[in-house]
């Protein structure tokens, strides 16, 4: 059996940080983004799909990924475009909260591009598409209505489609326009990596129960409904597991700390672990991610880390 191959969809943008001593780095970072390259360092080979300009963050980005193993086969280049940018500001408990610049962001075309078609017939030929709130949000109607039959004719030849809810309101025209999007995605998705609270801000559903009992009456196969505080419900063939988080010594930053957990339960699932110990392996990787500032921590952090 040949080793499953992932592409995770969406946009990666410039990222300032700014530190508790006043000064700001910078890197780079992206929901999708992030996942991508915890897969690819957990060796799940891994191509991250999107669009960047031609300018020299651009470039810089895409080396920084093949550095990751992040195959970068499918980032469309456009001339005269520039990524986006966003700054995190984080509190005394690590808690970030998100500054944007993107309108302008070439990742949003994504599926409207010239070469869209022939994207498409590429990425259906993946074992899995990972995609999120905030991938649905930045490709608007038009983007979204080329996305949905790519992920119906990916599934009919037995391919997987896992999908994080990461939401992010200035994003939407309004809660119904997500909540449309939201219950398109229900129907198309195998691997559900779910926040309670962000489903009850979109729908109104509720407690955390009443949450996971709306996504079983969609039939979503494999549910990993994530809570405060951190822990891991997990659903799948209608059987229920909690899976508490890993305490750690103290909480830096909390960015990428949903990337990263995704990363590893789908990386533990396509090498064949179960459901909860999957949701260990998850775990265990985004406690070391969130006692780094940054959403991509260094390297040298997470060696000997596999599926």
């Amino acid at each position: 059996m040949s080793a499953p191959r992932v592409a995770c969809l969406g946009e990666c943008m410039i990222e300032l940080s700014r530190r508790a001593d006043g000064n700001t780095t910078v890197g780079f970072g992206g929901d999708t983004l992030n996942t991508a390259v915890y897969l690819a360092r957990l060796g799940i080979a891994t191509d991250y799909v999107t669009a960047l300009g031609d300018d020299p963050e651009s470039d810089a980005m895409v080396a920084a990924w093949n550095r990751e193993g992040v195959g970068t086969t499918h980032v469309a280049r456009l001339p005269g475009r520039v990524p986006g940018l966003y700054m995190i500001l984080t509190d005394a408990n690590g808690e970030r909260r998100f500054l944007y610049w993107r309108d302008q962001a070439p990742a949003r075309e994504l599926f409207l591009l010239p070469g869209a078609d022939a994207l498409m017939a590429a990425l259906e030929g993946y074992d899995l598409l990972y995609l999120s709130g905030i991938s649905l949000a930045i490709w608007g109607a038009e983007g979204r209505a080329k996305l949905l039959p790519l992920l119906d004719r990916l599934r009919a030849r037995g391919g997987l489609v896992a999908f994080d809810t990461n939401w992010r309101p200035r994003l939407w025209a309004g809660k119904e326009a997500a909540a449309e999007a939201y219950e398109a995605m229900f129907s198309r998705t195998d691997i559900l990596l779910a926040g309670s609270t962000e489903l009850d801000e979109i729908f109104g559903w509720g407690e955390e129960q009443a949450v996971m009992d709306q996504l079983a009456a969609r039939k979503v196969p494999e549910i990993v409904l994530k809570l405060e505080p951190p822990a891991a419900r997990l659903r799948v063939e209608g059987e229920e597991t909690l899976v508490p988080a890993r305490k750690v010594p103290k909480v830096v930053d909390t960015t990428a700390a949903g990337d990263s957990f995704a990363a590893g339960y789908l990386a533990a699932r396509l090498v064949g672990k179960a459901p909860p110990a999957s949701a260990e392996a998850a775990h265990r990787l985004a406690s070391l991610v969130v006692q780094h500032r940054g959403a991509i921590i260094p390297k040298e952090v997470t060696a000997g880390i596999t599926a």
